[in-house]
């Protein structure tokens, strides 16, 4: 198939099995707030849905405006990411918080450059504020949008590494002209690369698009061309020590000491290098009477 075929094709059926396949989620609910979209996209980085919607939920009631959680200290949005990993993305959700109540009368903006304006939006958030909040015509894309389109349309197993202008590029290419469908096609797209088009074993058989895919119609090559690097493992790295020492300082209300925290794991050298990386992140701060406390305590 061709691109310009592509072009046409995938994007008509990719959004009709979207409106039968899609699933129910808050976001996507009519009537949902842009800042709940804003707040959902921060909070979707690097975390399954599963994980984040009773967390989203929770913050919405406390917070269901960027006025309300500009008002709260740094410290309680931190308590109230719990269990969420990546704790900066709290404080950078607070900031935003502030910076939208400041300068945007408490309004989350719709222009994808005022909201790249905002502490902790990238091109991804920003685009899907812009596209999903408000209906705009953007180019939305993610680790399952690349997937998707390099099967797709490129006939490759596997993306190549992410760039910002062949990827936008490649999506614009597909995306309709019409405000409702090129919402729901930067949705469903998604959707299919995380329900059917997956990583590691796709669906092939039940994907809506196999008769247009270019990777299939090549005989399901494997991947040969560069990677992306691979992460290191949770268990026994910085990461799970920072998390550590979080929960201590989460649960709280008063200075951690520096004995406290060394109960926490049993290597001094490793703990005292995820201590310094909170303090320099603006996680923890030590405190005049000793010991150590969430930012703004």
């Amino acid at each position: 198939m061709t691109t310009t075929a592509a072009a046409t094709a995938i994007p008509e059926t990719i959004v009709a099995w979207f409106h039968e396949n899609g699933r129910t989620l808050p976001w996507r609910e009519p009537g949902f707030s842009a800042w709940g979209t804003l707040v959902s996209e921060f909070m979707l980085q690097q975390t399954p849905v599963n994980r984040v919607i009773p967390h989203l939920n929770a913050w919405l009631e406390r917070w269901p405006t960027p006025a309300d959680l500009a008002a709260a200290p740094p410290a309680e949005a931190l308590r109230a990411w719990s269990s969420l990993g990546y704790p900066r993305r709290a404080l950078w959700l607070h900031a935003a918080a502030v910076e939208i109540t400041e300068r945007h009368g408490g309004v989350v903006p719709s222009d994808v450059d005022q909201l790249l304006a905002l502490s902790g939006v990238g091109d991804y958030t920003a685009r899907a504020v812009a596209a999903f909040a408000y209906g705009l015509r953007h180019p939305v894309v993610d680790t399952n949008t690349r997937r998707v389109i390099a099967r797709a349309v490129q006939g490759q197993a596997e993306p190549a590494p992410p760039s910002r202008a062949r990827d936008l590029a490649a999506m614009e290419e597909l995306l309709p002209e019409g405000l409702v469908d090129a919402r729901d096609f930067n949705a469903g797209i998604m959707e299919l690369g995380a329900l059917v088009c997956v990583a590691r074993t796709p669906r092939c058989g039940d994907c809506p698009i196999r008769e247009q895919c270019a990777w299939i119609a090549a005989g399901s090559p494997a991947y040969l061309g560069p990677r992306k690097s691979v992460q290191k493992k949770f268990e026994g790295s910085d990461r799970q020590v920072r998390g550590l020492i979080m929960k201590e300082l989460r649960a709280a209300h008063k200075p951690v000491t520096a004995a406290e925290i060394d109960t926490v794991w049993p290597d001094a050298a490793q703990r005292e290098r995820a201590l310094r990386g909170l303090i320099a992140d603006g996680l923890a701060v030590a405190s005049a009477e000793g010991g150590y406390t969430l930012p703004h305590e």
